[in-house]
């Protein structure tokens, strides 16, 4: 056989592991030696040294995800021993339960305890444990246990179906509901609890609440940006040079600005998000250089105060007895930029409101 080596630069174990007999531990994995326990200490083992997953399964046959499952199972099982648990418990994992124990990872180290005490002595197996475990994380979340539920595992996993099916409809899944939370309660009080469901009426007495309206932003675009709003030409540069910029914090982009400030909200489009220090100003189409329609609509400018760069692909804000211009440059002008347009925002094109009053003229 192949001689395997780890995957470090120079191929060698590391220096903090030179004392361990890595190809020992390759054939413990290889021939299945000792317990499953012992197979998740020699994974560990070999990782950490610098031998991949990969590498170890092409040596041992032990695929890389059930090395991950004896790996963590191995550290639950080490837990449980530090805790304390009973003798029962001990040999029910001595030889197997790498499954199980792997389900209780995401417990404290006393929830475990209590949940491997609890599924030996109902010989639950690796979904029972998922369940137990599941519900003993949501559990852990409440300040105080619910009205005639203990915080003994099966109390806990009893409550999880007495809540589900106090608003079940179907009366054949409300009564498996039923017999599984029965199955599961420890208390005299939980059992109580979950057979007055037997009395009620399907549904149960309560309503059962109705879905939270989640929504989740999924594109830049439609996280919309408050611009700072100078006013409308014509605009003196003193004006210009009064508003400050805002800044926008958190998840969703919240702007705190001055009571006197005025704002307008943009579409998350790239040149915007991309601009360092826009702000906003109002004016009628035929006020922009080379515009002569007849019929002049309100727009709207965005230009960038920190982009004042010249190029002769963009137009620019600049001063002129006074007041603000937007002037586009063949050649590199001898004034001073102000800032560059990056956007012209026409409003949204309504129809005609005599006709749209009229909805069977819309239709026809």
């Amino acid at each position: 056989m192949t001689e395997v080596t780890p995957d470090t630069p120079d191929g060698s174990p590391q220096t903090d592991s030179v004392d361990v007999n890595f190809e020992k531990l390759l054939q413990l994995l290889r021939r299945k030696e000792s317990n499953w326990v012992e197979w998740g200490k020699a994974c560990q083992q070999l990782q950490k040294a610098g031998y991949s997953a990969q590498v170890i399964f092409e040596a041992t046959g032990f695929e890389p995800i059930q090395q991950n499952q004896v790996i963590v199972a191995s550290q639950v099982h080490d837990t449980l021993m530090k805790v304390g648990v009973s003798e029962n418990v001990r040999s029910r994992f001595e030889r197997t339960g790498s499954d199980t124990l792997y389900e209780l990872r995401i417990l404290t180290q006393p929830e475990r305890a209590a949940a491997a005490e609890f599924i030996v002595a109902r010989n639950l197996d690796s979904e029972g444990a998922r369940e137990v475990a599941k519900a003993l994380k949501e559990f852990s979340r409440r300040s105080n246990p619910p009205p005639g539920f203990s915080n003994h595992p099966g109390d806990v996993v009893a409550y999880q179906y007495w809540k589900v099916a106090r608003y079940q409809n179907s009366l054949p899944e409300r009564s498996r509901l039923i017999a599984r939370g029965l199955m599961f309660a420890h208390s005299q009080e939980a059992r109580q609890q979950i057979e007055q469901l037997l009395t009620e009426g399907v549904g149960g007495n309560q309503r059962q609440p109705p879905r939270l309206p989640f929504y989740r932003l999924e594109a830049d675009d439609f996280m919309p940006s408050l611009l700072p709003v100078i006013g409308k030409l014509p605009l003196t540069t003193t004006e210009w040079e009064a508003v400050s910029p805002i800044e926008s914090t958190g998840s969703f982009g919240i702007v705190q600005a001055s009571d006197k400030q005025t704002l307008v909200a943009i579409p998350g489009w790239r040149v915007v998000r991309k601009a360092q220090n826009p702000v906003v100003i109002l004016c009628n189409s035929n006020q922009l250089p080379g515009q002569t329609n007849n019929k002049p609509e309100e727009i709207l400018l965005v230009l960038d105060r920190n982009s004042c760069e010249w190029n002769r692909d963009s137009y620019f804000a600049i001063e002129e007895s006074g007041q603000l211009e937007i002037q586009w440059f063949p050649e590199a002008p001898d004034v001073s930029l102000l800032g560059k347009l990056i956007l012209v925002l026409r409003a949204k094109k309504i129809l005609d409101e005599p006709l749209s009053s009229d909805l069977w003229q819309v239709e026809e």
